[in-house]
């Protein structure tokens, strides 16, 4: 499991307010930051009948939001609160059918520079194995150069 025992430069409860006043897709979708430390990330889409496409599983686009929204998470957990940290690409392995319910994402910062950060997240349907991700994801976010 992720170890969150590092110091952040945000912590849940200001990336929660954030996301609340500009981001207000990220309620829409069910995201809620749960941890964060400038190392990991765990964050969470709350399940609704809304987000399953035919066949009875989690859409896509909800599981890329997840990923996108904890990558954005960790990398504000290592910089701060920078409006302008974005994402420059993002690319997602669907690994098996999600179950319907909350769906997990662990970030993990595989490198971070001047002005980019790499990282990875994987998304777990919760109440599943930890063992057997849903999905993998890379993520590449532009730092703004500091003023």
């Amino acid at each position: 499991m992720v170890n969150f025992s590092m110091s952040s430069k945000i912590s849940v409860q200001q990336f929660n307010q954030l996301s609340e006043d500009q981001m207000p897709f990220a309620k829409a979708m069910g995201l809620e930051l749960e941890q964060i430390t400038e190392s990991d990330v765990l964050m969470r889409a709350h399940y609704s009948e809304a987000f399953l496409r035919p066949g009875g599983t989690i859409s896509g686009p909800i599981m890329m939001a997840l990923a996108d929204a904890a990558m954005y998470a960790l990398v504000l957990s290592r910089i701060g609160p920078v409006e302008l940290a974005v994402t420059t690409n993002l690319s997602i392995n669907f690994l098996r059918k999600p179950l319907p319910g909350d769906v997990m994402a662990q970030a993990k910062m595989l490198k971070l520079g001047k002005r980019l950060a790499v990282g990875e997240v994987t998304l777990y349907s919760d109440g599943g194995s930890v063992t057997e991700p849903v999905a993998h994801v890379t993520a590449t976010y532009s730092i703004p150069p500091q003023t």
